[in-house]
C-alpha cells in the first residue's frame, strides 16, 4: 500500500511539473481568450471571484479553458462555494471537447467519487483517454506525460477485477471513436 501510495504522489508532482510548463506555454502562446486571461490575472492576484466571473459567460460559450478552470474552482471552492456536481458539470463539457487535462480530472473525480458516485471503472476510462490525447498533443507535454497518465489507470488497476479492466478499456475506445462525446 504505502508502494502504491509513494507512486502515486511521484506520479502526481511530475503530471503537475508538467502540467504547469504546459500551462505556462498555453499562456506564452496566447492560446487564451481575452476574457479568459483577465479572470487568470485575478488567479495570480488570489481573487479568484473575479477569475470566476469572467470565466463564467465564456464555459457556457465553450471556452474549454474556462471550463476547465471553473471545474477547478468549484472543486477547490475558489471564488465559489465548494460543489463537486458543478465541478464535474464544467470538466465534462472541456472532456468532451478533447481537452485532455480535463479527461484526467474527471478521471480523478471518479476515482476519489467526487461530484459522481466512485467508478474505478470510469476513472480508468478517463486516465486511458486523457493519456491518448496527451499523446497526440506535444505542446501538453507529448508521451511524457501520457505515459504519467497511464500509470493512475494502472493504479486503480489494483482495485479492479479482469472484468472492469476490459471493459474500462473497451469504453476508452469507444469514448475515443465517438470523438469524447456522450462517455
Amino acid at each position: 500500500m504505502r508502494n502504491l501510495t509513494a507512486t502515486l504522489c511521484l506520479t502526481l508532482a511530475l503530471s503537475l511539473s508538467a502540467i504547469g510548463a504546459a500551462w505556462s506555454n498555453d499562456f506564452q502562446q496566447n492560446q487564451w481568450s481575452a476574457g479568459f486571461k483577465r479572470g487568470w490575472a485575478g488567479v495570480l492576484k488570489k481573487d479568484w471571484s473575479s477569475a470566476v466571473r469572467e470565466w463564467m459567460p465564456l464555459a457556457e460559450q465553450g471556452d474549454i479553458h474556462a471550463q476547465y478552470w471553473l471545474g477547478d474552482a468549484y472543486h477547490k471552492g475558489k471564488g465559489v462555494s465548494r460543489d463537486d456536481k458543478n465541478a464535474v458539470k464544467y470538466l465534462r463539457l472541456a472532456a468532451e471537447q478533447g481537452y485532455s487535462r480535463a479527461q484526467w480530472t474527471l478521471g480523478i473525480m471518479y476515482y476519489d467519487g467526487y461530484g459522481v458516485q466512485q467508478d474505478y471503472v470510469r476513472a480508468h476510462m478517463w486516465f486511458n483517454v486523457s493519456a491518448s490525447s496527451y499523446v497526440n498533443d506535444a505542446a501538453e507535454g507529448g508521451d511524457g506525460v501520457a505515459k504519467q497518465r497511464l500509470g493512475w489507470s494502472d493504479g486503480v488497476e489494483k482495485k479492479m477485477t479482469p472484468s472492469q479492466i476490459a471493459d474500462a478499456k473497451r469504453f476508452a475506445r469507444e469514448c475515443i471513436r465517438k470523438k469524447y462525446k456522450g462517455c
